[in-house]
């Protein structure tokens, strides 16, 4: 369990004029984020052939882990399903928890939980095979379709299923595994989770292009990461790196050019970003530069987004919402001011 500042640390903190977090200190101590990822979904966290975690999702743990610890290496990725993810977060046994969680009204106030941003705008759809037939989900009156009992991804399948006067038989499974598996094995017609997971899921597919992602969308599924309630100041740290690879996204500054940019920069949020003037990295209670290693451990969020998930990659996915808000989409880095 992560322990509470004592109130000698913590006022020591209010007079050097910055937040102290209790996290915070932990990591430090312990010299590893642990950060709960998906137990393997392609693009977004996956173990590779060493066993390291790759992916949407594990980058932003790398870029916590930099901007902190000061390298990106400094993770131990904890693999979690939808039903344990939160109770690591809440038992401590992870700092961060990065995997594909819908930002909802129950998970916040009710468990208890603070979403620092949306990483990734997302909704619930359908997978089917193509010879199915079926090009819409309105067509799947009758149709046999996966998913887990008691969960947000029921409650909206029942919703759509019913303002749509169809029915649907539940095929119920235990968790995303055995529902690629019953899947895969005919025992259902369809899969429904949110688009991204199933597109992971169907790049992991023997034959990707037998199956298609119907058009319809069904809910919105804002995704992001995910710290524990009452350690303001750890969510900051999460929250204001996300943003850091978004600004870094706005501002043109790569993996590649970073360097470069900071010698260069005559831009006064750059410079700021970058640790170059200002005091950003003492109010969170790290050092200058924290906001360049993060963004330095895997790329700005498009390329983050594009070399894990993008179009040219086996989980195909576009922009679209994802896109930055000046070419019509919905991130957006609050000013670094």
């Amino acid at each position: 369990m992560i322990k509470s500042l004592t109130p000698f640390t913590a006022a020591l903190c209010l007079m050097a004029g910055f937040a102290c977090s209790a996290t915070l200190e932990e990591v430090k101590a312990r010299g590893v984020l642990s950060c709960g990822v998906n137990t393997g979904l392609t693009g977004f966290a996956a173990p590779d052939a060493k066993g390291g975690y790759q992916g949407f999702d594990a980058a932003l743990c790398k870029a916590v882990a930099a901007a902190v610890l000061g390298d990106g290496s400094k993770v131990r990725y904890v693999a979690t399903t939808q039903t344990d993810g939160f109770a690591a977060l809440a038992s401590g046994k992870v700092d961060l928890l990065a995997r594909n969680v819908s930002w909802t009204f129950s998970h916040d106030a009710d468990l208890s939980f603070d979403f620092v941003a949306v990483s990734y705008y997302d909704g619930q759809g359908f997978l089917v095979k193509n010879d199915l037939g079926v090009s819409s989900a309105r067509e799947l009156d009758g149709a046999r379709i996966c998913l887990q009992t008691g969960t947000s991804i029921e409650a909206n399948l029942t919703d759509y299923f019913k303002a749509n006067a169809i029915n649907y038989i539940p095929v119920l499974v235990a968790d995303d595994t055995e529902a690629q598996s019953q899947f895969l094995a005919g025992a259902c017609d369809s899969m429904t989770a949110e688009a991204s997971v199933l597109s992971s899921y169907r790049a992991a597919f023997m034959r990707p292009d037998d199956y298609v992602i119907l058009p319809e969308i069904i809910s919105k599924e804002p995704l992001g990461p995910v710290v524990r309630h009452g350690d303001n100041a750890w969510g900051d740290i999460v929250r204001w790196t996300y943003f850091a690879l978004l600004a870094a996204e706005e501002k043109g500054i790569t993996q590649a050019n970073i360097d470069e940019v900071a010698l260069a920069t005559k831009d006064p949020e750059v410079r700021r970003l970058l640790g170059l003037q200002g005091d950003m990295g003492l109010m969170l209670g790290l050092d200058p530069d924290w906001a360049k290693r993060a963004i330095a451990a895997s790329g700005n969020y498009a390329e983050i987004f594009e070399s894990n998930i993008g179009i040219n990659t086996p989980v195909k996915l576009a922009r679209g919402l994802n896109a930055l808000w000046a070419q019509g989409g919905l991130q957006y880095a609050p000013p670094f001011r």
